[in-house]
């Protein structure tokens, strides 16, 4: 237990399948957090929604997450491990390569999408509040679940807090990566803006790895594609340095790449501990029309200046990419089942528009004006589209402000919809 707070941790036994409630279970774990100072009060509850898909909720530590500290001043915080992420049950690879039938294991894993994560909240809402709603704090991922809680069971909800995180409603696949990849290039850019140097040693290695074959430290080869994938830090606050520091120890004075270069490319993208942002990342968009069926990876062949022997070498963001089911090794066991989900047409729908329009459930949501995740111009229509709602722009910060503002982002969401800003 940190010395700054007072924590608890809960585990609920829930349905795999929230429409068969006595067909097989599994455990979803949750850490309370209060602060010390009043842990024998009743502050109300905060429900934390970590981004994602596949993401575990923080750990708490002193003064992180940078919002929890606000947060505790005025609520007992829940910080849940959504389903299959951390110690809720987690899908890992060695549990994916149990099934031997591949459609099985696709059946399995559509068990776990915002729908199911809304149903595991509101089982555990009953167990710890009774009739009482709670609060939610939603960042990325967590403000599209928020909005499938709004859709689904807004009696459970008393306010909503979310960070860059608001989804068009009836945006598909195609038309999210059609306006991603856009901002990515922008991304990219501006990253060789701020290091000219690093454009040119990427552009050495990605020749490197057309030459010769390179292996990471888990037998995996290293590809151009591979190497690519980097770019999904550069959305982030830190991201840019992160990955000018990563590069700046990439080559030894032989012009090889050092072993560190590789470990850490291993690390950063092989999804060895959240399996299941790349197995559920384009499900997000599977709203009952028509199948996704690698959005991502077509969207790419149309892309300006990605292809792989460009100068400069634009890297790649949130993309899944079916190759990568065959190549990294933490995602082999997933690829007959990812094949099967990216060509699932009956997905149920998350959002239900006339629910939303009508909500009455105070919505406070900051939108990143430069996100470069989730599209700015689908966030500020869906605003528009749901009742009780009030919208912060700002490029401040990326992605991530609603933890690199420390205080600020959260309290001034509180504000918003507290109707006192």
């Amino acid at each position: 237990m940190n010395p700054a707070y007072a924590t608890t941790d809960h585990f609920f036994t829930v349905p795999l399948d929230h429409s068969s409630p006595h067909g097989p279970t599994i455990q979803v774990f949750a850490r309370e957090v209060v602060d010390p100072a009043r842990a024998d009060e009743q502050p109300p509850w905060l429900l934390y929604l970590q981004g994602g898909p596949g993401g575990k909720s923080p750990r708490p530590s002193a003064g992180s997450p940078g919002w929890l500290p606000q947060a505790l001043k005025t609520h007992r915080v829940l910080l849940l491990d959504q389903r299959g992420t951390g110690r809720s049950t987690p899908v890992t690879a060695r549990v994916a390569s149990r099934f031997a039938d591949p459609a099985r294991l696709a059946a399995y894993l559509g068990c776990f999408r915002a729908d199911s994560i809304v149903a595991d909240a509101e089982l555990i809402r009953r167990q710890l509040c009774g009739d009482a709603p709670w609060e939610t704090l939603g960042q990325s991922y967590g403000g599209f679940i928020t909005l499938s809680y709004l859709s689904q069971a807004p009696e459970g909800l008393r306010s909503c807090y979310v960070s860059g995180g608001l989804p068009g409603l009836a945006a598909t696949a195609d038309d999210v990566y059609a306006r991603t990849y856009p901002r990515v290039r922008d991304r990219v850019l501006d990253f060789y803006a701020r290091y000219p140097e690093d454009s040119t040693r990427l552009r050495a290695i990605a020749d490197l790895l057309s030459a010769t074959e390179v292996r990471l430290p888990d037998g995996d080869r290293l590809t151009v594609r591979r190497l690519r994938t980097l770019g999904l830090a550069l959305g982030m606050g830190d991201g840019f340095e992160r990955i000018h520091w990563l590069l700046d120890e990439s080559l030894d004075s032989e012009g090889e790449l050092t072993d560190t270069f590789r470990h850490q490319v291993m690390a950063l993208t092989g999804f060895t501990d959240n399996p299941l942002f790349a197995v559920m990342q384009e499900t997000l968009y599977g709203q009952g029309v028509g199948l996704t069926g690698w959005a991502a990876s077509r969207a790419l062949g149309e892309a300006d200046g990605f292809t792989e022997d460009a100068a400069p070498l634009l890297l790649t963001g949130e993309m899944i990419y079916p190759w990568m089911f065959r190549e990294i090794a933490g995602l082999r066991p997933f690829a007959d089942a990812a094949e099967l989900l990216a060509a699932r047409t009956d997905w149920p729908p998350l959002y239900d528009p006339r629910r939303l329009a009508a909500n009455e459930v105070p919505l406070a949501a900051i939108v990143y004006h430069d996100d470069m995740y989730v599209d700015a111009g689908l966030s500020l229509r869906t605003a528009r589209e749901i009742g009780a709602t009030r919208v912060w722009v700002t490029n401040e910060w990326e992605h991530d402000g609603i933890s690199a503002s420390g205080d600020r982002v959260l309290a001034r969401l509180m504000d918003l919809a507290a109707g006192c800003a």
